[in-house]
């Protein structure tokens, strides 16, 4: 008999547990626990290492948002002992190291645009807390078929989402396409979270220059704030610069460049 190897992800310890228990009943699911973000990365981490990976992710939702203190969720590679890593970043996480691995995620309520943002974190499915167990059990089986599961209430609204998404994607990019090769490291640079200031030093630019490029950037997406463009370089796939890798060696530049 093949068996398949669950890990529950929920920060509601009688929940995930309530789950672990019913679904350790049926004969061909192992069944495992995580009560946050982190901590099923390390379980994703220390399973992959020892040979034995994970088949299925549950994930809640709204994960994180049960803790105390009112923090936000952070990114998963911001995720430590104490941080928090919210549903759909732990979905693009594991896409991201195992993509093997298939995830599902487990939600209070129906939420078209949540269900987007997760299909395209890399979700294979959509499903409510209190769906009966026989359901939840054709969804596992169902995602490791290479099926995706949504509720057919949501399918109208998860494609409205898509499409929508799609065509801001498209108008993103070509705003994207429409920079020097400079400005895109600079907006780059601005995805990763660096000030002027550090950018200038990354890029070997003066303060000035930096200043000038943010500037044209800002200008040539039709945005008025970093957040803005950092918003719209996310939508058209711009991903942050390297912050491991060295910067370009180059001489410095004028305001004009």
């Amino acid at each position: 008999m093949v068996r398949i190897r669950v890990l529950v992800v929920d920060d509601h310890r009688i929940f995930a547990e309530s789950l672990a228990a019913a679904l350790a009943a049926e004969p061909d699911v192992d069944v495992f626990a995580a009560g946050s973000g982190p901590a099923a990365l390390r379980c994703l981490e220390r399973a992959a290492a020892e040979g034995r990976r994970y088949d299925v992710l549950l994930v809640d939702a709204d994960l994180g948002t049960a803790l105390p203190g009112g923090r936000p969720a952070v990114p998963v590679h911001d995720g430590d002992e104490e941080g928090l890593v919210d549903g759909i970043s732990l979905v693009a996480g594991v896409r991201a190291a195992q993509s093997a691995v298939r995830t599902v995620v487990l939600a209070e309520r129906d939420d078209p645009r949540r269900a987007a943002l997760a299909l395209q974190a890399g979700a294979s499915g959509w499903v409510a807390k209190d769906c009966s167990l026989s359901r939840l059990l054709t969804v596992i089986r169902g995602v490791l078929r290479d099926e995706t599961h949504l509720p057919p209430a949501l399918l109208t609204g998860v494609l409205k989402e898509l499409t929508a998404a799609r065509k801001h994607r498209t108008e993103s990019e070509r705003l994207v396409e429409s920079l020097t090769p400079r400005e895109r490291e600079v907006l780059r640079c601005m995805v990763a979270g660096l000030g002027r200031k550090a950018v200038a030093e990354r890029l070997f630019l003066s303060p000035h220059t930096v200043r000038t490029h943010m500037q044209n950037v800002l200008g040539k997406l039709g945005v008025h704030s970093t957040l803005a463009a950092v918003a719209l370089a996310r939508r058209a796939g711009v991903g942050p610069a390297d912050l491991g890798a060295a910067g370009p060696i180059g001489v410095e530049e004028s305001s004009s460049a």
